[in-house]
């Protein structure tokens, strides 16, 4: 049949017939690599986190971007490249191992969105990520767009009042307001517990109440408020991937209670507790007992201009 085929083929050739060329294969399209998994860590007192996110392309070769990223700053750091199975499962025992704040795997979009947000931080800062951003930009621009973050239920009065424990928590050790910006009270503070005057401890107590409420209520305002109730948020996530339940609860009802516009901030206890605990820091760099820059919660902003 073949040989007939091709007879007949030879003699309309003869006769200056030319049949059209079989079109060429379609070539397939290789696909932006895609995110396939991703780890996170805590969030330190400056609202800093590590992120690892792995992309796996159309032949199954992985890449892993691994980012510092600051909510307020953006994207502090960032690296990363080709990587086996077998030595991404060696890293990640050895940070595990090294890694002082939590550490969890978690669903790619969720880091991802910690991606988006630090860009949006650039944005609004008028900074850029750095340079070795440049090469991972178009694998997240091709990413699926990231859940947003999950909204808290309405505040459980009850645990809201337990809010405060959160910050004896060694994961949050680090969160307090920023020292600096509460150095004159946490004088203020120093002076009035040193006094020699004679004052009751009812009286004593109300001045240092008083002081904490002022501190409250001047550095927890609106996009104050907002920020520290996403870093809740996201603790929480971290929380539940821990199996920490009670501890998720808490971080829930205490941005819950943030987010309350109508809720004063001196009446939410992770509140106070974050003001009271940057008062005692802030003391203590007052009394040298303290570096001003191990102290420091305000992250470096990115020197790279958009």
């Amino acid at each position: 049949m073949r040989r007939a085929a091709r007879r007949a083929l030879y003699r309309l050739e003869q006769r200056g017939i030319a049949l059209p060329a079989a079109p060429a294969p379609p070539i397939a399209a290789r696909s932006a690599p895609r995110p396939v998994r991703a780890w996170v860590s805590g969030i330190d007192g400056s609202g800093s986190r590590a992120a690892w996110i792995v992309f796996e392309g159309d032949f199954g070769g992985l890449r892993l971007c691994s980012l510092i990223l600051n909510d307020v700053a953006g994207i502090v750091e960032v690296a990363g490249g080709d990587v086996t199975r077998k030595r991404l499962d060696h890293e990640m025992a050895e940070l595990r191992a090294s890694q002082k704040l939590p550490w969890v795997e978690v669903e790619p979009g969720v880091a991802v969105r910690g991606v988006v947000g630090a860009l949006r931080a650039h944005e609004a800062a008028g900074t850029g990520p750095p340079a070795a951003f440049d090469r991972w930009r178009p694998l997240f621009a091709a990413a699926p767009a990231p859940p947003p973050l999950p909204a808290p239920a309405a505040a459980d009065e009850t645990v809201v009042e337990r809010s405060a424990e959160l910050l004896g928590l060694p994961d949050l050790a680090g969160w307090f307001l920023e020292p600096e910006d509460v150095q004159a009270d946490a004088v203020e503070l120093l002076q009035a517990r040193e006094s020699r005057l004679v004052v009751s401890e009812e009286a004593r107590a109300e001045r240092e109440a008083a002081i904490v409420a002022r501190v409250v209520d001047r550095e927890l305002g609106p996009d104050a408020r907002r920020l520290w109730a996403r870093r809740l948020l996201e603790m929480a996530l971290v929380f539940d991937a821990e199996q920490r339940g009670e501890h998720a609860a808490l971080a829930r009802a205490a941005a819950a209670a943030l987010l309350d516009d109508s809720r004063p901030p001196g009446r939410i206890p992770f509140a106070r507790a974050l003001a009271t605990r940057a008062l005692e820091v802030a003391g203590e760099v007052s009394l040298g007992r303290l570096g001003a820059d191990v102290a420091r919660r305000r992250p470096a902003q990115s020197p790279r201009a958009r």
